[in-house]
């Protein structure tokens, strides 16, 4: 099993490199799933707003504040809650498939000793703040989450470094180039 996971400050673009690493490994014919690391924090979500009397965020739309909390209340109560849930997924998608290569898009700091221990991969996503930050407000987030929040500092450990700064298509390149530096 091959587990590569992405890091980076909001809107470096972990989604959308994380999707053309997914779609380069297809291409060379091998397996892969992306498996979320935030899985229980984005079914939380959805019964916040449940609770909340307000019909829940679509699949993919996040309230990024209540998000910041969610992440630091479970970790506060259990440190390990999404890293446990998240190896015994990743354990149950690889089982009857060992040559699956899992991809993670939004990992965070507190997730490092964990993910390091499944023999993760770590790719580093930065984009410039003004990139950044355009990008954030750009992709209808019901709330955005702060950027100094303890749950979206940088992690300094990582394999591979991807500067997202220019075109898709250069983006989409240099997802090819990391899915051949990894896999060999």
């Amino acid at each position: 099993m091959t587990l590569v996971a992405a890091h980076g400050r909001p809107g470096a673009g972990k989604s959308t490199l994380t999707g053309m690493i997914a779609d380069a490994i297809t291409e060379l014919g091998r397996p892969v799933g992306i498996v979320k690391l935030g899985a229980p924090l984005y079914e939380l979500q959805e019964e916040v707003y449940r609770a909340a009397g307000v019909t829940p965020p679509r699949p993919g739309q996040q309230d990024g504040a209540l998000l910041n909390a969610l992440g630091q209340h479970l970790r506060r109560i259990n440190p390990a809650a999404l890293t446990d849930r998240f190896a015994r997924t990743v354990a149950e998608r690889v089982h009857d498939r060992p040559d699956l290569v899992i991809l993670c898009d939004d990992m965070r700091p507190a997730d490092t000793a964990a993910l390091r221990a499944l023999g993760a991969v770590f790719v580093q996503v930065w984009a410039p703040d003004d990139v950044r930050l355009t990008r954030k407000a750009g992709r209808g987030d019901l709330a955005q989450g702060s950027d100094d929040h303890p749950t979206e500092g940088d992690i300094a450990d990582f394999d591979h470094r991807v500067e997202n700064t220019a075109s898709l298509e250069a983006l989409r390149e240099r997802a090819r180039h990391l899915v051949h530096e990894v896999l060999r």
